[in-house]
């Protein structure tokens, strides 16, 4: 008797909790506590600090199996950090460092608007979340497809515009924080404030443009097929 095919197990994804713990508690609580010349010293306190986010970046790639734009991204950035500081570059180079990241992609998002294939899309419209082929079928029923695409363009528009706010404030947050030079107690300290305060100040509002684009769209879908959203919930 013939096996059925098992289906693959889903590859594990990290959690908002984790990346939180990970990206920023760690590295924030190694910089402000191990970088005195009584515990690791600002050169290695750095590098141990860094090492965390490099290394769940690495993690989360070989987990997607795929190389993800946003994955590949963050972790230049992380070596970009470590380059600068180990390379004692002027502090400036951090603040140019912290709003390229988010300006780099705000410039992808607004490109992709033009291509056939926007990022948009993706970042907003999750196919682990909605049946894709469920609701284009809908949205082809209510000849609704090119004004569903118009409105995404629009929602294209709000998330490239949080991604330049978050350059703005990112490159802000630097250059008052990040004054010292690198290589010393002073230096990894500030970067470690930056690290702590970057959230509130920066990923918080960035956050409530992006559900708000989402939001958007959500409520585009239920217009837009005369369905509710919940009839295309997986």
């Amino acid at each position: 008797m013939a096996t059925q095919a098992q289906t693959p197990p889903a590859k594990k994804k990290s959690g908002l909790l984790s990346n939180l713990l990970i990206n920023v508690a760690i590295p924030a609580l190694i910089l402000s506590k191990l970088s005195g010349a009584d515990a690791l010293g600002p050169v290695w306190a750095l590098v141990l600090a860094l090492a965390f986010p490099l290394g769940f970046g690495l993690w989360e790639l070989k987990q997607a199996g795929k190389v993800n734009f946003f994955s590949v991204l963050g972790i230049i950035s992380v070596l970009l950090t470590g380059g600068i500081s180990l390379l004692q570059l002027p502090p400036s180079y951090i603040a140019i460092k912290e709003a390229l990241v988010p300006a780099l992609i705000g410039i992808v998002v607004l490109v992709s608007q033009y291509t056939p294939y926007p990022l948009v899309k993706k970042l907003l419209i999750n196919p682990e979340l909605l049946d894709m082929p469920k609701l284009e079928q809908a949205l082809t029923a209510q000849n609704n497809n090119a004004v569903f695409n118009q409105r995404m363009g629009r929602a294209g528009y709000i998330v490239a515009s949080a991604f330049f706010l978050s350059a703005v404030l990112n490159y802000i947050l630097a250059k008052a924080i990040v004054v010292s030079q690198p290589g010393t107690t002073a230096y990894a300290e500030e970067l470690g404030r930056m690290t702590w305060l970057s959230y509130p100040v920066i990923v918080l509002p960035m956050m409530v443009m992006l559900m708000g684009a989402i939001i958007y769209m959500f409520m585009q879908i239920g217009r837009l097929t005369g369905q509710p959203l919940e009839d295309f919930i997986l």
